[in-house]
């Protein structure tokens, strides 16, 4: 036998919209997703929610479920108290198109700057061959099904949306160290690439995307934290600075000087700086995968949250581990009480202002 449940779902659009509540018939075993399929089917044909293969694989079904980024056809409604109100909203880092659906093709920009694997040149399709270990060693990273709730929850671009031109995300971050760490991958500059062009410098690994990663990839641990321990090994070594210095001197100002005429490529204060990323432009490419455009034109960090006084939170001094707390706080569970809840559309307090 079913039961009601109480539901708060967000219906709007790009220029507003708010939380509407509804009382849906939920079975036993249904999942989010369902009731929203009931929903549809019964007091809201118009709502709009994206999903495919309802198994916890495609990734359409991303949205936040009392506060914490998830999929819907992989919430079930039994963790959730029967007399509790379960409040459904967009993913919040990403542009609203309609109710449940954003627009994520950020990510895929990202996919295309993102340089593709490379194999050797003298080595035929069909005879790749790689050591099983070679193999384990980077599997974890393409169980990845693309749902964006890493990128989502990471609040370099969820809090700062002037990031997001300069921060590719964590999940382009371990497509990455993926293919660092392929045998026949013949670039060997992927570091220095998510360095100078990917933005890894502006994640300080909160473990967030971690967090809600519905494949339980060790995002941070195994993909982000060993990157940016190599790129430290290149960049700041000073005998791999010295060689740099000696065994490729004079080679960026050449390549300034030959990039000034490509189409794509901004010469602002800091030095060229190209805007299309890794593979819209193939002089841009090159210089990017060179490791040499070092002096990228990107936003500065933000300054970190203080008190009154100019001083830092007392969490933050006396956190007993390393990294940074988690960004719902330890003390949270899940689900969040539906009062401590809201979702605020972006813009639309900008536009209340005009």
């Amino acid at each position: 036998m079913g039961s009601k449940r109480q539901f708060r779902i967000w219906r709007g659009d790009e220029d507003g919209g708010d939380l509407q509540d509804y009382t849906i018939e939920v079975n036993e075993g249904e999942v989010v997703l369902d009731v929203i399929h009931r929903l549809q089917a019964t007091d809201a044909p118009d709502l709009a929610c994206r999903w495919n293969c309802k198994a916890g694989k495609c990734g359409s079904c991303s949205m936040e479920i009392n506060g914490k980024p998830r999929l819907g056809c992989m919430t079930r409604m039994s963790t959730f108290e029967e007399n509790e109100t379960v409040t459904v909203t967009p993913l919040r880092t990403f542009p609203v198109i309609r109710d449940l659906v954003t627009d994520v093709s950020f990510n895929y920009e990202k996919a295309r700057e993102t340089p593709a694997f490379a194999p050797p040149e003298d080595v035929a399709p069909g005879d790749y061959r790689m050591q099983q270990v070679d193999v384990e060693r980077s599997q974890e990273f393409r169980k990845c099904i693309e749902c964006f709730l890493c990128q989502t929850v990471c609040h370099v671009i969820r809090d700062h949306e002037e990031n997001k031109q300069a921060f590719a995300g964590p999940r382009y971050f371990i497509r990455a160290a993926e293919l660092d760490m392929h045998p026949l991958d013949t670039k060997t500059d992927r570091k220095e690439y998510a360095q100078a062009e990917q933005g890894l410098g502006f994640c300080n690994i909160t473990k967030c995307c971690t967090e809600v990663c519905p494949e339980h990839i060790k995002i941070t641990d195994n993909g982000i934290i060993p990157m940016k321990e190599r790129v430290v090994d290149r960049k700041y070594d000073p005998l791999v600075w010295l060689g740099s210095k000696i065994f490729r001197r004079g080679q960026n100002e050449s390549v300034e000087a030959s990039a000034k005429n490509q189409p794509g490529v901004h010469h602002g204060l800091g030095g060229v700086h190209s805007h299309r990323g890794g593979s819209h432009d193939p002089a841009a490419e090159t210089q990017a995968q060179r490791g040499l455009n070092w002096n990228r034109e990107v936003p500065h960090p933000t300054a970190p949250a203080v008190d009154q006084r100019g001083r830092l939170p007392l969490s933050e001094l006396t956190f007993d581990r390393p990294a940074a707390p988690s960004p719902f706080g330890d003390d949270v569970t899940f689900p969040l009480p539906a009062e401590h809840l809201n979702y605020a559309h972006p813009e639309q307090d900008d536009k209340k202002q005009h």
